[in-house]
C-alpha cells in the first residue's frame, strides 16, 4: 500500500474557512498602498542562488541553513526566494525602473526557508513589504514607518506594538567601528558561544543581535555603534526622530538594533510586540542604499520594510481584533425539479450575474429531492433559495424563500426577481 501524501512539513494549506481572515488583512494591505500612492510588483519564487547569496551575505544563517537550493537541469544553482527585497532589487535593475527614476513599490507572497516550524513561522511563509527608491533623505524613512503605523491603527494594533530605531551609519563608519567590536570581542573570547566565534571574523555585528542569554551582559558591555556614526548619519538620524516625533509617533532607539542582512545602512526599525508571549518581530526594515549597487545597478539610495503575514493574522486573533468571518457567503440558492430545470438554472443564474453582479449565486447540482437540496441550501449559508418546479417554469415564475428570515415566500417573475435581489443587495451586510 502506497504511503498516505501530506504537505511537506512547515508549509500548511489555507483552508476555506480561514480564506476570509487573509482576505480581510490583504484587504487592509490593499487599501493602504492606495492611500500612500504604492504601486504593486511581482516577481518569481525562484532566482538565481547568487542573487542571494551576494545581497543578503554569505555568513548569515539565511544562505548558510535555511535556503531551498538546488541545481535545475542546466546545472543553474537556483533558489526559492527566502526574503523578497533582492528580488524587487534585481527586477528593478533588470526592468529599467530605476533609471533617473524614484520608485515607491510594495509586493506580497510567499517567501521560503528551512527553518524549525513552530506557531507563526513556517518554512513557506508570506511576506508583505515596501520597496521605495531614489530617494535619499530621512522624509522617505518616515514615510514608510508612518505607513506601517497606519496599518496597525487601521487593524486595531497600534497599542500593541512597539517601535524601536537605530542607525547603522555609513559603509565607512561600520568598517571603523568594526575594527573597535573585534578588539572588544577578542579581550572576550572565553565569554563567547560557539556562534558567536564563528561571526567574529566574519559578521561580528551579529553577535549583537545574539539571543543568548549568558552573552547579554557582554554584549551591552560593547561599544555602542550609534557612538560611533559619521556626521552625515547623525544628521540623517535626527532629521528621521523629529520626523516621527511631529507625526506623533512614539519611538524607543535600541543601540544593539542591527537587523540580520548585511545590505542594510543608516537607518534601521522593527515593530515589536509583547502579546504573543514574548517579544517578537511583526515588521522590520530599513535602509539599504549599497544594495544597487552591489547588484549591478548604478548607486541608489533605497528604504523599505517587510511584515510576516502568518505571524500578524496570530497576534489579531490572539488579541481577538479580527473581525468574525460573516456566514452569509452566499446571497441566493438556485434549485428545482422537473424536466430540464436544470437547464434552466444555469441560465436564470448567468441572466442575474449578468444583471446583478455583486450577487453571489449558487446553482444546485447533482440532482436530489427538494428536501435534499434545502439541506444543502441551509448548509451553504446562502440568505434565499430560489425554487423552480415544472408547474413555476410553465407560469415563467420563481418561488423565493427567505431562509434566514421571516419574510413569506414569494412568487416572482424575472423583472420582480432581480428587483427583490437589488433591494437585499442593498441591505445585506457587509462580509468580512
Amino acid at each position: 500500500m502506497s504511503s498516505k501524501l501530506q504537505a511537506i512539513r512547515g508549509m500548511n494549506d489555507l483552508l476555506p474557512e480561514r480564506s476570509p481572515l487573509w482576505q480581510y488583512f490583504e484587504g487592509q494591505i490593499r487599501t493602504l498602498m492606495q492611500q500612500y500612492g504604492y504601486l504593486e510588483i511581482r516577481t518569481p519564487m525562484l532566482e538565481q542562488t547568487a542573487l542571494f547569496s551576494r545581497s543578503i551575505g554569505e555568513v548569515t544563517d539565511i544562505v548558510e541553513k535555511e535556503m531551498y537550493t538546488f541545481d535545475d537541469r542546466n546545472g543553474d544553482s537556483l533558489s526559492l526566494r527566502p526574503e523578497g527585497t533582492a528580488a524587487i532589487v534585481r527586477a528593478a535593475i533588470e526592468n529599467g525602473l530605476l533609471h533617473h527614476q524614484t520608485q515607491r513599490l510594495w509586493y506580497a507572497g510567499p517567501m521560503f526557508r528551512h527553518e524549525r516550524p513552530q506557531k507563526g513561522r513556517y518554512r513557506q511563509f508570506h511576506q508583505v513589504g515596501v520597496e521605495t527608491f531614489g530617494l535619499e533623505g530621512p522624509d522617505i524613512d518616515a514615510e514608510v514607518i508612518a505607513l506601517s503605523a497606519r496599518l496597525w491603527q487601521a487593524l486595531g494594533l497600534r497599542e500593541h506594538v512597539r517601535l524601536e530605531i537605530n542607525s547603522l551609519g555609513s559603509l565607512e563608519a561600520r568598517h571603523a567601528y568594526r575594527a573597535k567590536l573585534v578588539a572588544y570581542f577578542n579581550h572576550h573570547l572565553d565569554e563567547l558561544d560557539d556562534d558567536a566565534r564563528r561571526r567574529l571574523d566574519s559578521n561580528p555585528l551579529r553577535i549583537l543581535d545574539s539571543k543568548n542569554p549568558d552573552m547579554q551582559g557582554l554584549i551591552e558591555a560593547a561599544p555602542r555603534l550609534i557612538d560611533h556614526l559619521d556626521d552625515d548619519s547623525v544628521a540623517h538620524f535626527e532629521g528621521l526622530k523629529r520626523r516621527l516625533e511631529a507625526l506623533g509617533i512614539d519611538y524607543v532607539v535600541n543601540p544593539r538594533l542591527v537587523r540580520g542582512l548585511d545590505y542594510y545602512s543608516r537607518t534601521v526599525f522593527e515593530w515589536t510586540t509583547t502579546a504573543l508571549g514574548s517579544q517578537g518581530t511583526v515588521c522590520a526594515g530599513g535602509r539599504y542604499d549599497g544594495l544597487v549597487e552591489q547588484l549591478g545597478g548604478r548607486p541608489t539610495p533605497a528604504v523599505g520594510f517587510a511584515m510576516g503575514v502568518e505571524r500578524l493574522i496570530l497576534l489579531l486573533e490572539t488579541l481577538d481584533l479580527m473581525p468574525a468571518a460573516a456566514e452569509d457567503v452566499l446571497d441566493v440558492y438556485l434549485m428545482g425539479q422537473g424536466e430540464d430545470i436544470d437547464l434552466h438554472l444555469l441560465k436564470m443564474a448567468e441572466t442575474l450575474r449578468s444583471r446583478l453582479p455583486s450577487l453571489r449565486v449558487q446553482v444546485h447540482c447533482g440532482g436530489g429531492s427538494l428536501k435534499s437540496q434545502f439541506k444543502r441550501a441551509d448548509r451553504s449559508h446562502a440568505r434565499f433559495a430560489a425554487v423552480v418546479g415544472e408547474q413555476e417554469l410553465a407560469d415563467g415564475v420563481v418561488a423565493l424563500k427567505d431562509l434566514r428570515g421571516d419574510d413569506p415566500q414569494q412568487l416572482l417573475d424575472s423583472d420582480a426577481l432581480v428587483a427583490r435581489l437589488a433591494q437585499w443587495i442593498e441591505a445585506r451586510p457587509a462580509a468580512l
